[in-house]
């Protein structure tokens, strides 16, 4: 048998034992496989009944044995919930609620901080590649060569393609998800100490270094995307039925905490104004990996040796491989499916700008690194009200009403912020400005999670019941990918419509010097060794927000509108598969 395999469908049937002085009766049923993935993780001593011996010390008569045996087998047969109250003599409901709920406390306590952890984690690489980097790389990089490195954010945008196979494909002496999560940790773990133990090689000299960055960013993102896989598949086991909702809040809560750790701490702390400001010492980007690496291999040990698995019953029944790929394209072969894709593509093109070059833009236009982190640490709680406030408004019959309205605010906000950036004034800046941008970047993160919650609650509405989990993935797949293709060419587009050259002055002789690049701070550096100095005539980055705004304004109008109000307006029948 192969080391990496299905697990063998297990069927389980009814079946007693009998020994001396005791009847030990375990009643198992068939349980569909579908169904119990999703299942509550009730207690394993629930699934049968041991019936312990007699302490009577007369033995008794055969009747009684089998009067005995037969009220035995009876409560085997009984439900759940009816064993508890016949075992604890529970008389109504709420003492029966009251009873479970003590029962899987301490276990779903320890699940839940299991899977912020496991989600911490996979978030520290992301805050890395999509935060902190980019502002490091800043300094020494064109914007094209920022575009370059922005393929990094590719692979968890596309985990769709191997999700699949990540599912089924497992070794079940070390458990379905386990199978996957330890060595995905491990080369974590490893990528980041390596990184650690070349930073000074890799981040000296950037731009010769641009592609090895971007591949191993790119491959730190795409285990991280794996991992992600297999531990959303864990949290529908590793937590009960009563408490399976909160899988979603662990996600939040651990993702977003390792994002911020890497962006919007270790931005701070690592930034040298900051440090002397405060007086601690500068966190450097070595340092900070070790000690995430530290962290990512003391779980994985946890996980080893002290984490065992609950087993999971696979049948023929359950959705291989080759079928789920089948799924996810007849999926996309239906009509609306593809509409809402193509609206998915070009959606956020409009803002494009605003998000991949705004707050580098305010970096270079004199904004410390540590102000734009407070700004945006401050941004946080008020997404969580963003996304509360957007749930109440997509119920009813017009879930898109809020995704459309939030529009027209990001749009704006947009072109308000390529304003802020023209405008922005000269260091230090002042105590007014500084609020301002954080009003400024609070109200558009507002609109932004009201989008996301907004299109989420349409996914969740419009997915297929008995494919849920493959139509929601397929959906958000394209959601983020909307986002992140645009994003290579947004840059690349920055520099192509920028003009900026070397002026050198001499003995009242003015010589324009023409630069590879004059834009960024390493190609400003190069012009001033020779005595020049940078004269920026056409900043690309204007040119690029009014073509997105642009963009985004005539495809909002002209096909999201209209399309939007057809789609939710459709009866569910019309997004199955299988129509009935």
């Amino acid at each position: 048998m192969s080391a990496l395999q299905k697990k063998s469908p297990a069927k389980r049937i009814p079946h007693i034992r009998q020994r001396t002085g005791s009847i030990n009766v375990e009643v198992q049923t068939d349980m569909n496989p579908s169904a119990s993935r999703h299942k509550a993780a009730v207690a394993s001593s629930l699934d049968s009944i041991l019936v312990p011996p007699r302490s009577s010390t007369m033995r008794p008569s055969r009747r009684s044995a089998d009067i005995d045996a037969d009220d035995d087998v009876e409560m085997s047969l009984l439900n759940g919930d009816e064993r508890i109250r016949a075992t604890e003599g529970l008389d109504d409901d709420e003492a029966l609620v009251e009873k479970k709920s003590r029962a899987i406390l301490a276990r779903d306590k320890r699940a839940m901080a299991l899977l912020i952890i496991l989600y911490l984690i996979q978030g520290i690489p992301l805050g890395l590649a999509l935060g902190s980097i980019p502002f490091i790389l800043r300094d020494h990089l064109s914007y094209s060569q920022l575009g370059i490195f922005a393929l990094s954010n590719y692979p968890y945008s596309l985990k769709l393609l191997w999700s699949p196979l990540v599912d089924s494909t497992f070794i079940p002496s070390i458990g379905r998800r386990k199978s996957w999560i330890i060595p995905m940790q491990l080369i974590i773990g490893s990528m980041m100490l390596y990184i650690a133990a070349n930073a000074e090689r890799l981040f000296e000299h950037p731009a010769d270094n641009v592609h090895e960055l971007t591949f191993v960013f790119t491959s730190l993102v795409f285990f991280s995307a794996t991992q992600d896989i297999a531990v959303d598949g864990w949290a529908l086991t590793l937590l009960s039925q009563e408490n399976l909702s909160y899988a979603s809040t662990c996600q939040t809560v651990g993702l977003n905490t390792g994002f911020f750790a890497s962006f919007t701490v270790f931005l701070a702390l690592n930034s040298e104004a900051f440090a002397n400001k405060w007086g601690i010492p500068r966190l450097t980007l070595s340092t900070y990996l070790q000690s995430c690496s530290v962290l990512c291999f003391g779980v994985t040990i946890w996980l080893i040796f002290f984490e065992r698995e609950r087993e999971e019953s696979l049948d023929e029944s359950e959705i291989t491989v080759i079928s789920v790929y089948k799924t996810i394209w007849d999926i996309c072969k239906l009509k609306h499916v593809r509409s809402l894709i193509l609206m998915h593509c070009f959606a956020k093109i409009g803002f494009q700008a605003n998000d991949a070059v705004t707050s580098l833009k305010m970096v270079e236009k004199g904004l410390g690194r540590e102000d734009l982190a407070i700004v945006v640490l401050i941004d946080f709680p008020f997404q969580i009200i963003g996304g509360w406030l957007a749930a109440k408004w997509s119920r009813g019959d017009k879930p898109l009403r809020p995704w459309i309205w939030a529009f027209w605010p990001r749009l704006a906000f947009a072109l308000l912020s390529s304003l802020i950036v023209y405008w922005f004034p000269t260091p230090p800046i002042s105590y007014g400005f500084l609020l301002f941008l954080v009003a400024h970047t609070v109200l558009q993160g507002f609109a932004s999670t009201i989008q996301f919650v907004g299109i989420s609650a349409f996914h969740t509405r419009i997915s297929d019941p008995l494919i849920g989990g493959t139509y929601m993935t397929l959906l958000n797949t394209f959601t983020n990918l909307g986002g992140t293709w645009p994003r290579y060419f947004v840059l690349r587009g920055v520099d192509l419509f920028s003009v900026a050259h070397c002026t050198v002055k001499e003995a009242g002789t003015e010589l324009v010097v023409k630069a590879a690049e004059c834009v960024s701070d390493l190609g400003k550096e190069r012009c001033s060794n020779i005595g020049g100095e940078c004269i920026t005539e056409q900043d690309g980055y204007y040119y690029v927000s009014i073509i997105c705004v642009t963009f985004g304004v005539l495809f909002l109008v002209g096909y999201i509108i209209p399309t939007a109000r057809k789609l939710q307006a459709l009866p569910m029948h019309r997004w199955r598969v299988s129509p009935e």
